[in-house]
């Protein structure tokens, strides 16, 4: 906790892709204390006027007594929404009844519509009231004890202050949380059991791992996005209020999930806490703006409440089958030759590259839709992609959220020109041009919201693939949006002056020095400490008044004269740099339609990547776009996929990946991945080794550097090249298992990758387990996450009802029941698992590239269960087409000593099935496909494993076989 007076020192981290490291020095109190909440100075709502229909009900709150204005102005007269939407969706909207407050224009996440067939009779979900205090709670007609899962009453809590542990600084007694609505400050609470389930709520690194703590210190999640090196227990780069609540009754030893989602973009503090003196807990909500849109989702399995997560804020994208190669990249490659030095090396190595990419190295100026004319000539540029398009690989370039602004009359920079001319760009308040800091220097930001922001967009794009940059897909970063400055840079600043205001990363004074974690001799490369260098300036605009005058803030409002009200909200969200402005856009900053970028900023990085979807459907027509992008936001999955920032080269945040890839499943943004190998600071040769085999079982799979840090490509070691060969290998076999778990993604939202308790809810040894993870139900994958280890722990669900197998020996694992098993684990060997009842289509031949390794002919592995039986499914299309073309979807079911493979679908399948592998089964006398007796097969007893090679078999076609 920061101090309550004074000067307040944090150590900041400040990055692009990249981290540069600052002491940033801030006068004043972040959060002010004068206005903390009571229980006699906020007197709740009291419910009237209430009409009910089949569909849900409305009614009017009225302030129940004087107005406590704790922070803000509180609103007299609210209007309650409930609406039954599906079976298993109810919706629960309070909301300021004159309607000016921001909400989400449905321009920016479109709403589903209602089904008219559900009814409160055929609802799962129940809403129940009380009129004064106004209180609400959802039960399940599924359970049949009416355990609430959102209850806002709070008679059942004592009367015993938060725990002192929870870290905020405005301290509220417990039997003062009722419903508050002012203006910027928004409360609800509701009661949760103790020690329940929760997952969710990022984007964040927790130290309590992806289960998030209520006991001890609890939670505190900040949701406002920010541009910063991945720490832990703090606010990042996405906002996502949505968790899932997993309750498991240990009388019957069997549990149900269910979800809630508040769609709001306003900044805020969500509380998880137990009470002192409490046997219950609370999730609480602080916000500082909008309203209380609330969906809850009835589950009641985990993978349900995903789906219908999915089924408001949109499906996820389908991704182009080449995306799910190994991708390359460095901040850092300083010349299109030193790219161009890079495929050549791994193609040397006979480490599969399918993408490679380039950071900021590439501009010149480092503006946005150019490429140097010295180091990275458009011409050159041109040819190195085509020749990588010619051996089937693929270019991705970055796109930084600022447009530099030219500097002079006889500069010439077309992006801010046609912009200017467009009206496309963030204004102040008084519509003066809105002026941040990034790389180029004194920059501007598109405006989402303006009319010809979307075609302005779209050409500059276009331009650049016209000039030679012709990419298969774009990064976003920088997309919070993030700038240099406290707020605006102001209107007198020198914006002759291109540089940025520190030190960055390899420069003189801020050398990437430090030892990597593990160093040993044997790795060469620099030593010493890290240099912290630089200072942050701060801006004089406007962001830095320092009136106090409050008005209301509304739609519109963004051009008033509205003070600190705007600019320093008298709650102030445990925002990781303080001033909500810092490393950002001013909050008074404006859109157009009179928004405020207090109530828009979480939603910066959402409509870029809307709008570079859009452009890329237009500039590359009938193809998937492929974008990775930095800030999200719900909905964001419908347009993006997402990496997980600026890590670090260190052990404890490749485990940290692991919840992220969780969490953003649970978001409906499957495709994501960290930084393979660390982005900040130096990694070492065992780190890279066991990170990049981690990574091969992980939706989006990038090694990513920081300038000036050790190079880590994954030739640079042999052992690294070698468990990179390996893991890549077995990559590419499941090739076609990864695209089907990302057609049902985008098809009914089901998670590619999850944690084990959403495929084993009713064990609670696995609630917390986020050191392994589930490629979809039937791969098993345990990392090695520690160094200068040859073994590592890991627990095998199903409590004995599983048989799982070795998917590099196709042994049996004798596993421990409901505890930790250990797996032997040498340099270069990930431990990954086959589920019994698994069928899996692979790819026979993995090949340097997709394309290659698609070409080649298909096998297909069975795991047995103990009776015999297994399952699985294939979605096979061309893998690029936008929307999706003809499909086909194969079925495969094994029973009574058979096998068929069904299937539908007018896609024709050219590759043929060349081997069958089944797992668990006796040896056969006989062998007959589709009638015909095969005698070419094997059979090895140790693993009960049946092969049968050179089938050709044409897939296009329904086959049995059958053995005896």
């Amino acid at each position: 906790m920061i101090g309550r007076f004074g000067i307040i020192l944090w150590l900041a981290t400040f990055s692009h892709a990249r981290t540069v490291t600052h002491l940033v020095r801030q006068v004043g109190v972040p959060v002010n204390e004068s206005h903390s909440l009571n229980a006699s100075s906020c007197p709740g709502y009291t419910l009237s006027d209430l009409k009910s229909s089949a569909q849900g009900l409305t009614a009017s709150l009225s302030l129940a007594g004087a107005a406590c204005n704790a922070f803000g102005n509180d609103i007299s007269n609210l209007t309650l929404e409930v609406t039954y939407e599906t079976t298993s969706r109810l919706r629960v909207n309070i909301h300021d009844t004159a309607n000016e407050q921001f909400t989400v224009p449905e321009s920016v996440v479109a709403r589903p519509s209602p089904d008219s067939s559900t009814t409160a009779l055929n609802s799962d979900l129940v809403f129940n009231h009380q009129e004064s205090p106004f209180a609400f709670w959802i039960t399940r007609k599924s359970d049949p004890q009416g355990s609430p899962l959102f209850d806002t009453r709070l008679s059942s809590l004592p009367s015993s202050p938060v725990a002192a542990s929870v870290p905020s600084d405005n301290e509220t007694s417990i039997d003062s949380m009722g419903l508050v609505f002012e203006d910027q400050y928004l409360q609800i609470t509701s009661v949760l059991p103790q020690n329940t389930n929760i997952y969710g709520l990022g984007e964040v690194l927790a130290s309590s791992g992806f289960r998030r703590a209520i006991e001890g210190n609890g939670t505190l999640q900040t949701l406002w996005a920010r541009d910063v090196g991945d720490p832990i227990d703090q606010n990042v780069y996405g906002s996502h209020p949505i968790y899932l609540e997993h309750r498991y009754n240990s009388t019957t030893f069997r549990s149900a999930s269910h979800g809630v989602f508040l769609m709001s973009a306003a900044g805020s503090d969500i509380l998880l806490q137990t009470p002192l003196g409490s046997n219950t807990s609370i999730i609480q909500y602080r916000l500082i703006g909008g309203t209380l849109d609330f969906y809850f989702l009835s589950g009641p399995s985990p993978q349900q409440v995903i789906e219908q997560y999915g089924l408001i804020t949109g499906l996820p994208t389908w991704q182009p089958v080449w995306g799910f190669g190994f991708h390359l990249c460095r901040w850092g490659y300083s010349t299109v030759n030193e790219t161009k030095e890079q495929v050549t090396k791994m193609r040397e190595a006979n480490i599969p590259l399918e993408v490679q990419w380039n950071d900021i190295d590439l501009y010149q100026a480092v503006r946005d839709f150019t490429s140097d004319n010295v180091s990275f000539p458009g011409s050159e540029v041109r040819a190195f992609i085509q020749e990588l398009k010619a051996n089937n690989q693929h270019y991705i370039p970055i796109v930084d959220a600022a447009v530099a602004k030219q500097v002079n009359a006889t500069d010439i920079y077309d992006p801010y020109t046609k912009g200017t001319e467009q009206k496309v760009f963030v204004t102040n308040p008084d519509g003066s041009e809105y002026v941040g800091q990034v790389w180029p220097g004194y920059t501007v930001f598109p405006d989402w919201f303006a009319n010809n922001t979307q075609s302005w967009w779209t050409e500059a794009l276009r331009n650049w693939t016209q000039h030679g940059v012709e990419f298969s897909g774009i990064w976003l970063d920088m997309n919070e949006a993030s700038s240099f400055c406290d707020g605006s840079c102001g209107s007198g600043i020198d914006i002759s002056n291109t540089s940025v205001p520190f030190l960055l990363p390899g420069a003189p004074g801020n050398l990437v020095t430090a030892y990597p974690e593990g160093y040993n001799s044997s790795i060469s490369g620099p030593s010493g400490n890290i240099t912290i260098n630089g200072t942050l300036t701060f801006g004089q605009g406007s962001a830095n008044q320092t009136t106090r005058r409050r008005r209301k803030r509304g739609l519109g409002a963004a051009g008033l004269d509205l003070g600190d009200a705007i600019n320093v909200p008298s709650y102030a969200i445990h925002n990781g740099f303080g001033r909500l402005s810092t490393h950002a856009l001013a909050t008074n900053a404006t859109h157009a339609g009179g928004f405020a970028e207090l109530d828009t900023h979480n939603l910066w990085g959402l409509m870029e990547e809307k709008a570079t979807h859009l452009a890329l459907n237009d500039i590359l027509p009938r193809q998937r776009p492929f974008l990775i992008s930095r800030s999200t936001f719900p909905s964001s999955g419908k347009w993006t996929g997402h990496w997980l920032g600026d890590n670090n080269s260190l052990w404890q945040w490749m485990y940290l990946s692991i919840q992220g890839i969780l969490q953003f499943q649970i978001f409906q943004i499957p495709m994501v991945g960290a930084d393979t190998c660390g982005f900040n600071g130096n990694t070492d040769e065992e780190l890279c080794n066991r990170w990049m085999q981690m990574s091969a079982f992980h939706p989006f799979f990038r090694n990513h550097n920081t300038k000036g840090g050790l190079s880590q490509e994954p030739y640079r070691w042999d052992s690294v090249a070698n468990a990179s060969r390996i893991a890549i290998a077995a990559r590419y076999s499941l090739l076609p298992y990864w695209y089907s778990l990302f057609a049902n993604a985008s098809l009914h939202g089901t998670p590619p990758v999850r944690a084990l308790f959403m495929e084993f809810p009713d064990e609670p040894e696995l609630f917390a387990v986020d050191r392994q993870f589930l490629v979809g139900r039937d791969i098993l994958v345990t990392p090695v996450l520690t160094p200068n280890v040859t073994s590592v722990d890991g627990i095998f669900p199903g409590q004995g009802r599983v048989i799982w197998r070795d998917w590099w020996t196709h042994d049996v694992v004798n596993a421990s029941i409901g505890v930790n098993t250990t797996l032997q684990a040498p340099l270069s060997h990930i431990n990954v698992h086959i589920r019994d009842g698994a069928a899996l289509l692979l790819h026979k031949e993995p090949a340097y590239t997709v394309e290659e390794t698609r070409n080649g002919p298909f096998a297909l592995l069975v795991s047995l269960s103990k009776n015999g039986s297994a399952f699985g499914s294939a979605y096979l299309d061309d893998g690029v087409s936008f929307p999706p073309g003809p499909s086909k979807t194969l079925s495969f079911n094994v029973a009574s000593g058979g096998l068929e493979i069904s299937s539908s679908g007018s896609f024709q399948v050219s590759q043929k099935l060349d081997q069958i592998t089944i797992l668990g089964v006796s040896k056969p006398d006989s062998i007959q496909l589709s009638g015909t007796s095969i005698g070419n097969w094997t059979y090895t007893p140790a693993q009960e494993k049946l092969v049968i090679p050179n089938l050709g078999v044409d897939l296009n076609k329904d086959i049995t076989l059958d053995w005896a």
